[in-house]
């Protein structure tokens, strides 16, 4: 259980008199602007964002010396007061206070919140800024907003850099909490061409619901580059060497200008000081995961969204958590011969083409589930062109076509898919031969890409008008009598058949 605070009143007292002393009381006095719970790296962070844009700022972290610490090294002169409780802690914010927890997403979140309900009064707010699945977001807007107290889940991207200089923010609850919130948030986003990469996303858990999609369209991404590096590495030859000027290549142009390829490009040319070898080769092939990508691939069944890439992405993830039994099944189980002998430079191109392709079947398929999530849960406040925008900035899937992908929806507010935006479309249709291709020569050469074959299936199902669905409902009907719709008699009539007689 998440440790509760222990102190007693007296000992508050006398640490408050031991401050005024050493400080001096007019200082002490000053009310924080803004609280962070939590000091860990992203709370430290964005506590260094918030007071560098001139809010004071109060902090607190459960276990003291953290606290300590933080004061001693990072926060040394600047404009940070340290509390050791939360009796401290909350009276020396400014009201309405506005306190954001960042602690591990579930229950810890709850036993902060637990705690803080005493202490705070009607129009203080907590702010929600971990990875917390949307519908616990919900249960607490529901539980604090009873209580006069606001409450806001925002989803916050950008890693550790992004949380320092300006991370993308995706803040959900009410629109008046957001915009009691909005004069420190539009300061500490990221700043983009047209406006800070913050926005209101809608009520309840939507910020949190949003920042889930964003994480499900990260993994599909970093998948996606995965298996265009296997197939570069393992298929063509090429050296790390090689790998990093295709990446640092791809990086300039406007399909694949990205943060994951900006930074996959450095990881190409990193060289291990301790064994003078490059450390990619060194890394273990088992990937992690916080459970956002499923998340993402659940709320997708639920709402009956199709977003393959992404269970592609997180499939893979579980797969490589298989390394023994996948170590022993290479000696068991063999494939066809690894040969390539084309044009490297030409078939490059191609798996260029292949995986700007695939991308933009990742973020159709994103921006298809949360406007779907958008008319189930948040009666249709989701922006699909501010989602893309606060994108542009900051967070992890941060890229160059992102403002196409706004000026799709702008453009079109009632686009069903964004594949069918004219530029997509089009792009698509030009560059199809070349992704069959690349998939052709993983096939031949038996390297998986199930990303890139699920990303290509998406298309072929979506642009068809007819599927083999048709002998399922048949299947269906036959052993369970489940009926099925005919296409020569109006929707919505029901029809069986007795296919045994």
């Amino acid at each position: 259980m998440f440790p509760r605070h222990t102190s007693t009143v007296k000992q508050d007292q006398s640490f408050l008199d031991q401050t005024t002393r050493r400080v001096g009381r007019n200082h002490y006095m000053t009310k924080r602007t803004f609280g962070v719970i939590g000091l860990a790296v992203m709370g430290e962070n964005l506590a260094l964002n918030v007071e560098s844009r001139g809010f004071p700022i109060a902090v607190y972290n459960r276990t003291a010396s953290k606290t300590e610490e933080f004061m001693k090294t990072r926060a040394q002169g600047k404009d940070v007061k340290a509390a050791y409780s939360l009796e401290e802690f909350v009276q020396i914010l400014e009201r309405p206070r506005k306190i954001l927890v960042m602690v591990k997403a579930g229950a810890p979140v709850d036993y902060v919140i637990e705690d803080l309900k005493p202490l705070l009064e009607e129009g203080d707010m907590i702010i929600d800024g971990g990875n917390s699945l949307y519908e616990d977001t919900e249960r607490r807007t529901k539980d604090l907003e009873s209580t006069g107290l606001g409450f806001v889940g925002m989803g916050v991207s950008g890693g550790e850099e992004g949380a320092l200089n300006g991370p993308s923010l995706m803040p959900g609850g009410t629109k008046a909490a957001y915009e009691e919130l909005e004069p420190i948030l539009t300061k500490i986003a990221a700043q983009v061409d047209d406006g800070p990469c913050v926005t209101f996303v809608g009520p309840g858990g939507a910020g949190h619901y949003v920042k889930m999609v964003h994480n499900g369209i990260e993994y599909g991404d970093m998948q996606l580059i995965a298996e265009a590096y296997d197939i570069m590495k393992n298929a063509m030859g090429l050296s790390n060497q090689e790998l990093h000027e295709v990446f640092k290549e791809w990086n300039t142009t406007d399909e694949l200008n990205s943060f994951l390829i900006e930074i996959t490009a450095d990881i190409f040319k990193y060289v291990d000081p301790d064994s003078n070898k490059h450390l990619v080769d060194l890394i273990l092939d088992s990937a992690g995961q916080k459970g956002t990508g499923r998340w993402t691939v659940v709320s997708s069944l639920e709402l009956g969204v199709p977003i393959p890439t992404m269970y592609a992405a997180v499939n893979a993830r579980v797969m490589s958590s298989y390394k023994e039994e996948r170590k022993a099944a290479s000696q068991q189980l063999t494939g066809p011969e690894i040969k390539f002998d084309g044009d490297k430079k030409a078939f490059i191109n191609k798996v260029r083409d292949a995986l700007y392709c695939s991308k933009m079947c990742s973020y159709a398929q994103g921006m298809a589930l949360i406007a779907k999530a958008s008319a189930e849960y948040y009666n249709n406040q989701v922006s699909l062109p501010e989602s893309a925008r606060i994108w542009k900035g900051g967070c992890i899937i941060r890229a160059g076509f992102l403002d196409k992908i706004k000026k799709a929806f702008v453009d079109n507010p009632n686009l069903p898919n964004l594949l069918l935006a004219p530029e997509f479309k089009q792009t698509i249709l030009d560059r199809q031969d070349a992704w069959r291709e690349v998939l052709i020569l993983a096939n031949q050469v038996g390297i998986a890409v199930p990303a890139f074959s699920s990303s290509l299936d998406y298309f072929d199902s979506y642009r068809r008008a007819d599927l083999p669905q048709n002998l399922t409902q048949a299947q269906r009907d036959y052993f369970g009598a489940h009926t099925y719709e005919r296409v020569d008699k109006p929707r919505g009539e029901s029809f069986h058949t007795e296919w045994a007689a």
